[in-house]
């Protein structure tokens, strides 16, 4: 029997719908915290080119150079101790000896002993002190040379040609003589020491006067005089302090690799920090290649050039420990010297090891160079026959004059 399907009812005329509701705040703040988290993640980067690569470098440089440039002055307050206790130090500062009063002065009082040295050695030879002066106390090698050079040539004119006025008289506004002789501290005196006045002048169809140095009468009857004066500027070398060693001999001790240094030997001039600013700069500028590893060695290495000085004991194999300061650039030869000078027997043949049994072979390296810096214990070694029969016959391979005046760690 067939059966009718039913129709189905005719759905309703789509009717307009009715408007959507806005997110809850809920719902908001919900999809604000998943857009961050997608903003977060990281997105996959393109494969680097070597250009690409080599600019990051030179980013990453440049930014680890401003960072260690705000970072260097609290490192190196870091690295010294708050107060120094005089008592604990290892040695109590860098001295330096002048060769003029043979007194040992701190480094910071170095340049205004030796100033007043030259000052008083004038009261004895003013022209030799002015010569010191010229060479001693003008910085700039190259000013010095060129002024000195042109005070020989004043005094040159004056020898080979005598009897002619015009080579008496110079003419302080003169500009090779403004330039090259003026800006030299000393030279006014070294003028006057040798035979020159300081005279005011009027000039022809010139309106104001002008000052001149007029070589004395009794200065021209003695040119040898002139001449030899003009020798010893040309010849002079500036007045150098040398470094105190500070030698002293130290008993047997645990505690001679142990070092209280004083801020001596850790503060760094405004030379070297312009220095240290200076090869920084250049690295960047010059970074074309990604860094090898004979690169990086190499500025590890620079850091070890900060330091200006370094504090060396040589432990003897009776235990003794000879103690002496060195700059930081000075050959290994230099302590090797040291020691001979210490012993009681100068033909001993010996070495030095540094720390972890290093053979210091090359003579000619700098301690720094060596890592020996800021300070460092060595250990002398040698033939232990020929060792112990000087023991057997001297009691020590050391001089007893150091022995006389040995000190303990403290």
């Amino acid at each position: 029997m067939n059966r009718e399907r039913a129709p189905k009812e005719k759905t309703k005329a789509a009717e307009s719908p009715k408007p959507r509701q806005g997110p809850t705040n809920e719902a908001q703040m919900a999809a604000a915290a998943a857009l961050a988290r997608l903003e977060q993640k990281p997105k996959p980067r393109a494969p680097l080119s070597q250009d690409a690569i080599r600019n990051q470098v030179k980013k990453e440089l440049m930014n680890e150079a401003a960072a260690s440039d705000k970072e260097a002055t609290l490192d190196q307050k870091n690295s010294l101790p708050a107060v120094e206790d005089p008592a604990a130090l290892s040695v109590s500062g860098i001295y330096f000896i002048c060769p003029l009063t043979g007194s040992s002065v701190q480094k910071d009082k170095k340049e205004a002993h030796i100033r007043q040295a030259i000052q008083q050695h004038a009261s004895q030879d003013p022209v030799g002190a002015s010569i010191m002066e010229i060479h001693t106390l003008n910085r700039d090698r190259e000013k010095v040379k060129l002024g000195v050079e042109t005070i020989a040539k004043y005094l040159d004119n004056i020898h080979l040609h005598p009897e002619e006025e015009k080579y008496w008289k110079i003419k302080l506004q003169n500009k090779v003589f403004q330039e090259r002789i003026h800006p030299l501290e000393g030279a006014d005196k070294f003028f006057q020491a040798v035979g020159f006045e300081k005279i005011t002048l009027s000039v022809p169809e010139q309106e104001d006067p002008e000052e001149f140095y007029i070589l004395k009468d009794e200065a021209l009857e003695k040119l040898d005089d002139l001449k030899e004066h003009k020798e010893n500027l040309l010849s002079a070398e500036p007045v150098r302090a040398q470094l105190d060693r500070q030698r002293c001999v130290f008993k047997p001790s645990a505690r001679a690799s142990h070092f209280e240094l004083p801020s001596d030997f850790f503060n760094l001039t405004t030379e070297e920090l312009i220095r240290e600013r200076r090869l920084r700069a250049e690295a960047v500028e010059k970074i074309t290649m990604l860094r090898t590893k004979a690169m990086r060695e190499k500025e590890g290495q620079r850091e070890m050039k900060k330091y200006n000085y370094t504090l060396l004991r040589v432990r003897f194999p009776d235990g003794y420990i000879l103690q002496g300061t060195f700059f930081a650039r000075e050959p290994v030869s230099a302590l090797y010297q040291f020691v001979q000078e210490a012993l009681q027997v100068d033909w001993l043949p010996f070495e030095l090891l540094g720390p972890g049994a290093q053979k210091l072979t090359d003579e000619n390296m700098a301690f720094n160079e060596c890592g020996l810096v800021p300070s460092a214990l060595l250990t002398l070694t040698g033939d232990e026959d020929i060792m112990a029969g000087i023991k057997e016959q001297m009691g020590s391979l050391l001089k007893p004059e150091l022995l006389s005046d040995v000190q303990v760690l403290s």
